[in-house]
């Protein structure tokens, strides 16, 4: 079954589980005079709406390029997503306001047998669908899955805290109903924000997964011309369209020829063991490691090393009879003045080859 068929088998079982849960906490919460049962089954109704939408968004999302959109749709999940966040914040708002005006004006419970079953076998199905949603939603990378199996999980643990209240209440004769439910809500909007946090993220651009980014640089440096792989790019164009983008050190003495069928052999085993599209292989040529080239480079590594916020050079590059040295550093994202920090080093190697054309690019810590 491919990636869109089960996306939306997994959101239809969602929709038909939420819907049955909620007619019947409803009528549950209703009768006895619950106002934690009757939000918990809000809450259900918005997960069967947020399933809907993941549905559109999944079907949205597979169209096939255009000429407007040439790396696809698959953006839209994201969209979907944050849709899914604010349909969460909405109902844990109007929870919080219900759960005041109860607090305020309160009414006396009444549970029964029948209540408390319901409220248990609402227990295990969200157990049961937000571990199979979740997982599901893992195994095809969809965001929008991922999060409404979180929120099954999430939502058996908000029934089984109203099933103590119940049990508090029948035991002690305390009403704990509004309260739980204005706790509840809370935690519904946290839930909605941190959804919404996420996808943001992702829209944004945000630091690819540090196994995908090794297995990308492990696969390159396979070929054993390589010697170095660097400046990795990968942006994601929905989860399961990634391209990608890096500079490999290859020698000096390599032919266009030769440089073109390695490029392409990388492009396709990348592509084949990571599913990451390579649009672009850059070329940095090894020095040729003559006394001369490993003490200027071993010095300049002595600089760096006074540098607790740089974190890598490489492209290291020296042409004794055009007098030039070139090469990158990237400095860590963390350092409060990196453009001062920059300025500082380039003046201190300057300083130290005055006869050199000196040409250093600052690279962004891309990757892992």
């Amino acid at each position: 079954m491919d990636r869109e068929k089960k996306v939306i088998q997994t959101s239809i079982i969602g929709i038909i589980a939420n819907i049955f849960l909620a007619v019947f906490k409803a009528a549950v919460g209703l009768m006895a005079h619950s106002v934690a049962i009757t939000l918990d089954a809000v809450n259900n109704l918005s997960d069967a709406l947020s399933s809907i939408i993941t549905i559109i968004g999944t079907k949205l999302a597979a169209r096939e390029p255009d000429k407007d959109h040439p790396l696809g749709h698959g953006r839209i999940e994201y969209l979907t997503a944050m849709v899914i966040a604010v349909i969460i914040l909405y109902a844990g708002v109007t929870a919080f306001i219900e759960s005041i005006k109860k607090i305020i004006d309160p009414e006396t419970p009444d549970y029964s047998t029948y209540s408390i079953i319901i409220v248990i076998v609402a227990i295990f199905v969200k157990i049961i669908l937000g571990t199979y949603v979740k997982k599901v939603g893992e195994d095809v990378k969809s965001d929008s899955l991922v999060a409404s199996g979180k929120d099954a999980l999430f939502d058996a643990v908000i029934s089984t805290s109203t099933l103590i209240a119940a049990i508090i209440f029948i035991v002690f004769r305390l009403s704990l109903e509004s309260y739980l439910g204005a706790v509840i809500a809370v935690v519904i909007i946290k839930s909605g924000f941190d959804i919404l946090k996420d996808t943001v993220s992702e829209l944004l651009g945000k630091r690819v997964d540090s196994e995908l980014s090794k297995k990308v640089k492990d696969t390159v440096m396979s070929f054993s011309e390589v010697t170095g792989v660097y400046d990795l790019v990968i942006h994601n164009y929905g989860p399961d369209r990634m391209v990608g983008s890096f500079h490999v050190e290859l020698p000096s003495d390599m032919t266009v020829k030769e440089l073109d069928i390695l490029q392409r052999e990388i492009a396709t085993k990348v592509y084949e063991e990571t599913g990451v599209l390579i649009t672009g292989v850059s070329v940095y040529s090894a020095t040729d490691c003559g006394d001369v080239e490993e003490a200027v480079l071993c010095h300049i590594k002595e600089i760096v090393d006074r540098y607790k916020e740089i974190l890598e050079i490489h492209g290291f590059y020296l042409e004794k009879e055009r007098k030039k040295i070139r090469f990158d550093i990237i400095i860590d994202f963390n350092a409060q003045n990196r453009k001062d920090i920059y300025s500082e080093f380039c003046d201190e190697v300057k300083k130290e080859y005055p006869d050199y054309e000196i040409c250093i690019t600052l690279d962004a810590d891309m990757t892992d």
